[in-house]
């Protein structure tokens, strides 16, 4: 079973999530919050699989709670920001805080759950439409200066699952290595390409044609 909290300022949109999730038969709402503050205690106490959080609330906000829970070293707990833009600067922070994943708040309720599925399964997700933009307005840019160090196959390999929005646990299970050994392939790619966060893998994936965008 999925455990699930719910962090969000408006009262109508807890409600909806809760009687989206609670429908399922392998999830349960075990908790909700009203502001950041208050979802970073509940989630300490709860130790819920996956948090669904609103990005924008009164008082502590959505990142302001993931930095908190970040620096707290809850692991254990995948955070799903949820916001009404799908593109803004909020992507970029919100990928940099630790968020295994960005939907909008229009995702259709399939998507939505599918999203807590995979991210509980140590997938990364992004809505589409924010996917599609975050790989266009990096590809609009300069291409990146790269130190010349080359990827070695496996790190290649890695970097691909990584733009496809897999977790370090999915991507050893894929290749059948651990998800210790799949961080150390994540850290020297980036040290190699420069990047200092997974977003920079996925643009590389998508500047070298290891992964296309849908429709291409």
């Amino acid at each position: 079973m999925i455990s699930v909290v719910i962090v969000d300022d408006q009262p109508l949109m807890r409600g909806g999530f809760r009687a989206l999730v609670d429908a399922e038969d392998d999830m349960s709402v075990v908790g909700e919050a009203s502001d950041g503050n208050e979802g970073v205690d509940l989630i300490r106490g709860a130790s819920p699989d996956v948090a669904l959080m609103d990005i924008e609330m009164p008082g502590a906000t959505g990142l302001q709670a993931l930095d908190a829970l970040t620096a707290e070293e809850l692991e254990n707990t995948k955070v799903i920001v949820l916001s009404n833009y799908s593109m803004d600067k909020y992507v970029y922070d919100a990928l940099r805080a630790g968020a295994a994943g960005y939907l909008v708040k229009t995702t259709e309720p399939e998507a939505l759950l599918h999203a807590v599925r995979s991210v509980s399964a140590g997938d990364m997700l992004l809505s589409p439409a924010v996917a599609e933009k975050l790989v266009g307005e990096y590809l609009s840019r300069p291409p990146l200066k790269r130190d010349g160090d080359a990827l070695t196959d496996r790190e290649t390999e890695v970097v691909a699952l990584v733009a496809r929005g897999m977790g370090n646990d999915a991507i050893g299970r894929r290749l059948y290595i651990s998800s210790a050994t799949v961080k150390t392939h994540v850290h020297r790619a980036m040290v190699k390409l420069g990047v200092k966060e997974r977003a920079g893998l996925v643009i590389h994936a998508y500047e070298t044609g290891l992964v296309r965008p849908r429709g291409a």
